[in-house]
């Protein structure tokens, strides 16, 4: 198994385990990678120690390479790099993004309706959330309604685990 480090185009880091190294190529070439977080296909391999997943043929649970083991000392961060989201920060987010889903109703491209619904008190207030277009929420905005636009990646749009 190789352990590869990939960016896509808009510098989200993520790792990739493929059979071999013709084996990512060949997925690449296909359009069969894609960043976990936007969905982009425009996939380039960062540089990194090679990690190859062998400890099935040692019996027992792979040991961390020399490169890997003196890459930071124990308490010492490792020092971002340009352009990528801080991994603390995206799990905050992807937390965020969980909780108002977890806490709102889906009404898809029936939003607009019903934020004018709840807004002039034809329903029960209640967390919604759904589509719209940009003209839309700029018209909800004008008619005092609050909303606030989340950009979901594309591993949320799916079911939650």
């Amino acid at each position: 198994m190789l352990v590869l480090n990939l960016r896509c185009g808009h510098h989200h880091g993520f790792e990739g385990w493929f059979a071999s190294a013709s084996d990512f190529e060949s997925q690449l070439q296909r359009g069969l990678i894609s960043c976990p977080i936007c969905a982009d296909i425009h996939i380039s391999r960062m540089p990194s120690a090679p990690h190859l997943n062998v400890s099935h043929l040692r019996g027992g649970p792979a040991e961390p390479s020399t490169a890997q083991a003196s890459a930071a000392p124990a308490g010492v961060a490792k020092p971002e790099l340009p352009g990528h989201v801080n991994a603390r920060m995206h799990d905050h987010l992807l937390s965020a993004v969980a909780a108002v889903l977890a806490n709102t109703e889906d009404v898809g491209d029936r939003f607009v309706e019903e934020a004018r619904r709840i807004h002039y008190g034809e329903t029960e207030a209640h967390g919604i959330r759904g589509q719209a277009s940009a003209t839309e929420v700029a018209e909800l905005v004008e008619e005092g309604i609050a909303v606030m636009p989340l950009l979901l990646p594309a591993a949320l749009k799916g079911p939650i685990q």
